[in-house]
C-alpha cells in the first residue's frame, strides 16, 4: 500500500485483486461462474444459506413459525459456502441474480417462488403465515420502518465498519472512525428506541426483531469483528438487555445453530432437514459418529 493520497482514474478498472478477507469472491461483475444444481429436500421451504447475520435471520424466522405449529414453514437448510463461491453456482444464481445469502424457494406454490434479500424473506414469511408482524396499519407500519431500517443500516455496520476495522489488508483511521462513529450513532438509535419499548417496534417481537437482532446482538456479544470494547457495547444498557432476552428464545438458539460452520461443534448444525437434526446431527454428533 502507498502512503501517497489516491488519484482515481477517469475510467476505472478491474485488474487486480483488492486485498483483504473475502478479496477471492469480490468481483465487478455478476452472472454464474460455473454450472452447479442446487440440491432439493422433501420439505416445503428450501433455503440457501450459512450463518451470518443475514442467513440467521431467516433460520431464527422458520425456527420461531414451526415453534408457533406451522408445519408449512418446515424447510431444508442447504449449506451454502460463500467463500468457496458455491453463490456463483448456476443453480444458486437462478434463485438470487445478486450472488448474496440467504436464497429461498418455497415449493408449496405451483410454480415454485423465489424469495431473495433477507428483508424480502421475512416480510414474505410473515405474510404467507400471518405472523411476527402486526394488523393494525400503525403497528405494521412501525415494524416495517424498523424492518427497512436495518436494510438500509446493515451495510454501514458490515461493508462500512466490518470491512476496515477487521477485514481489510491494512487498518486506515479515517474510515474506521468514519464507521465506527455511524454505528455507534445506531446503536443509540436502537437504545433509545428500546427504552421506551420492550421490542425493537413495540410491545410485539416482530420480523423487525428478528432483522436487526443477529447483526447488533452478535456486536454487543462480541461475536462479529471483536469490537464490542472498541465500541463500548456495554455501554447501551437497554440494547444489550434486549439483545440477551432474545438470544435466550429457544427458536434463536435453533436458529442460530443452522449453516453454522465455526464455534463450539454442538452449536453447529451445517445442514437442517428435520426438526431432529438438533439432537442428531449437530458436528459434536457427527466427529463422534467418525470415530
Amino acid at each position: 500500500m502507498s502512503d501517497q493520497p489516491y488519484t482515481p482514474p477517469k475510467v476505472w478498472k478491474w485488474d487486480t485483486e483488492s486485498g483483504g478477507q473475502f478479496a477471492n469472491i469480490n468481483r465487478p461483475v455478476a452472472g454464474a461462474t460455473h454450472e452447479k444444481k442446487l440440491p432439493r429436500g422433501r420439505q416445503p421451504m428450501q433455503l440457501y444459506s450459512l450463518a451470518t447475520p443475514n442467513g440467521v435471520k431467516v433460520t431464527v424466522m422458520l425456527e420461531e413459525l414451526l415453534a408457533l405449529g406451522f408445519e408449512g414453514a418446515e424447510y431444508d437448510a442447504h449449506l451454502t459456502r460463500i467463500t468457496e463461491g458455491d453463490q456463483f453456482g448456476s443453480g444458486f444464481v437462478e434463485i438470487n441474480p445478486n450472488s448474496k445469502i440467504p436464497a429461498l424457494v418455497d415449493q408449496s406454490t405451483t410454480p415454485p417462488i423465489r424469495v431473495f434479500e433477507s428483508g424480502s424473506i421475512l416480510l414474505y414469511l410473515s405474510e404467507k403465515f400471518g405472523a411476527f408482524l402486526p394488523h393494525t396499519p400503525e403497528q405494521r407500519t412501525e415494524a416495517l420502518n424498523w424492518l427497512f431500517w436495518q436494510v438500509g443500516a446493515g451495510p454501514y455496520l458490515g461493508g462500512g465498519f466490518g470491512h476496515f476495522y477487521a477485514y481489510a489488508p491494512e487498518k486506515y483511521e479515517y474510515p474506521i472512525n468514519r464507521f465506527a462513529m455511524e454505528v455507534k450513532r445506531q446503536m443509540d438509535v436502537l437504545d433509545r428506541q428500546l427504552a421506551k419499548h420492550p421490542f425493537i417496534a413495540g410491545r410485539e417481537y416482530t420480523i423487525a426483531d428478528m432483522a436487526i437482532w443477529p447483526w447488533y446482538g452478535a456486536l454487543v456479544r462480541n461475536e462479529a469483528y471483536d469490537a464490542a470494547e472498541f465500541l463500548d457495547a456495554k455501554s447501551y444498557q437497554h440494547l444489550n438487555r434486549w439483545v440477551e432476552d432474545i438470544a435466550a428464545r429457544p427458536a434463536v438458539i435453533r436458529g442460530c445453530m443452522v449453516n453454522r460452520t465455526w464455534g463450539e461443534p454442538s452449536e453447529q448444525l451445517h445442514e437442517r432437514h428435520d426438526s431432529s437434526d438438533f439432537e442428531t446431527k449437530t458436528q459434536d454428533k457427527m466427529l463422534q459418529e467418525g470415530d
